[in-house]
Protein backbone atom coordinates (compact mmCIF):
# COMPACT_ATOMS: atom_id res chain seq x y z
CA UNK A 1 0.00 0.00 0.00
CA UNK A 2 1.28 3.45 -1.09
CA UNK A 3 2.52 5.90 1.67
CA UNK A 4 -0.51 8.59 2.34
CA UNK A 5 1.10 12.14 0.39
CA UNK A 6 0.88 15.23 2.12
CA UNK A 7 0.85 19.07 0.81
CA UNK A 8 4.26 20.43 2.72
CA UNK A 9 3.24 23.54 3.99
CA UNK A 10 5.59 25.58 2.25
CA UNK A 11 3.87 24.81 -0.88
CA UNK A 12 1.62 27.65 -1.44
CA UNK A 13 0.99 26.79 -5.24
CA UNK A 14 -2.57 24.76 -6.33
CA UNK A 15 -3.04 21.65 -5.71
CA UNK A 16 -4.74 19.29 -8.31
CA UNK A 17 -7.18 16.47 -7.96
CA UNK A 18 -6.71 15.32 -11.00
CA UNK A 19 -3.19 13.53 -12.59
CA UNK A 20 -2.04 12.78 -15.90
CA UNK A 21 0.67 10.74 -17.89
CA UNK A 22 3.49 13.13 -18.42
CA UNK A 23 6.49 13.02 -21.01
CA UNK A 24 9.91 13.89 -20.79
CA UNK A 25 10.71 15.84 -23.42
CA UNK A 26 14.20 14.85 -23.51
CA UNK A 27 13.71 10.59 -23.21
CA UNK A 28 9.80 10.96 -24.23
CA UNK A 29 9.34 8.15 -21.40
CA UNK A 30 6.06 8.75 -19.62
CA UNK A 31 4.85 8.22 -16.27
CA UNK A 32 0.94 8.50 -14.78
CA UNK A 33 1.46 11.31 -11.57
CA UNK A 34 -1.47 11.86 -8.77
CA UNK A 35 -3.08 15.13 -8.58
CA UNK A 36 -0.12 16.10 -5.88
CA UNK A 37 2.79 14.52 -7.90
CA UNK A 38 1.24 16.94 -10.72
CA UNK A 39 1.33 19.80 -8.88
CA UNK A 40 5.03 19.35 -7.20
CA UNK A 41 5.52 18.85 -11.08
CA UNK A 42 4.33 21.80 -12.49
CA UNK A 43 5.86 24.26 -9.98
CA UNK A 44 9.45 22.58 -10.25
CA UNK A 45 8.94 23.18 -14.39
CA UNK A 46 7.53 26.76 -13.78
CA UNK A 47 10.40 27.62 -11.13
CA UNK A 48 13.14 26.40 -14.05
CA UNK A 49 11.58 28.76 -16.55
CA UNK A 50 11.68 31.71 -14.45
CA UNK A 51 14.93 31.18 -13.03
CA UNK A 52 16.32 30.32 -17.02
CA UNK A 53 13.93 33.69 -18.61
CA UNK A 54 14.06 35.89 -15.94
CA UNK A 55 16.96 35.24 -13.44
CA UNK A 56 16.80 38.75 -12.29
CA UNK A 57 13.67 38.39 -10.64
CA UNK A 58 14.24 35.05 -8.91
CA UNK A 59 14.63 35.57 -5.09
CA UNK A 60 16.24 33.01 -1.93
CA UNK A 61 12.78 31.91 -1.34
CA UNK A 62 12.25 30.50 -4.69
CA UNK A 63 15.27 29.15 -5.41
CA UNK A 64 14.80 27.16 -1.71
CA UNK A 65 10.83 26.29 -2.43
CA UNK A 66 12.20 25.01 -5.90
CA UNK A 67 14.69 22.73 -4.10
CA UNK A 68 12.29 21.71 -1.55
CA UNK A 69 9.92 21.08 -4.36
CA UNK A 70 12.69 18.33 -5.87
CA UNK A 71 13.82 16.82 -2.62
CA UNK A 72 10.05 16.54 -1.73
CA UNK A 73 9.37 14.51 -5.23
CA UNK A 74 12.24 12.66 -4.71
CA UNK A 75 11.13 11.43 -1.20
CA UNK A 76 7.46 10.75 -2.22
CA UNK A 77 8.01 9.14 -5.48
CA UNK A 78 11.69 8.62 -6.47
CA UNK A 79 10.50 6.09 -9.80
CA UNK A 80 8.94 9.02 -10.98
CA UNK A 81 11.82 11.13 -10.26
CA UNK A 82 14.25 9.44 -12.05
CA UNK A 83 12.04 9.20 -15.58
CA UNK A 84 10.78 12.80 -15.06
CA UNK A 85 13.25 15.42 -13.62
CA UNK A 86 16.76 13.76 -13.56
Amino acid sequence: MAKKQKVPKWFKGEVYEKGEVITNPFSNDKFELNGLELSMYDFIMGSQIVMETAPMTVTQKMITDFHNALSWFRKNNGEAYMVLLD
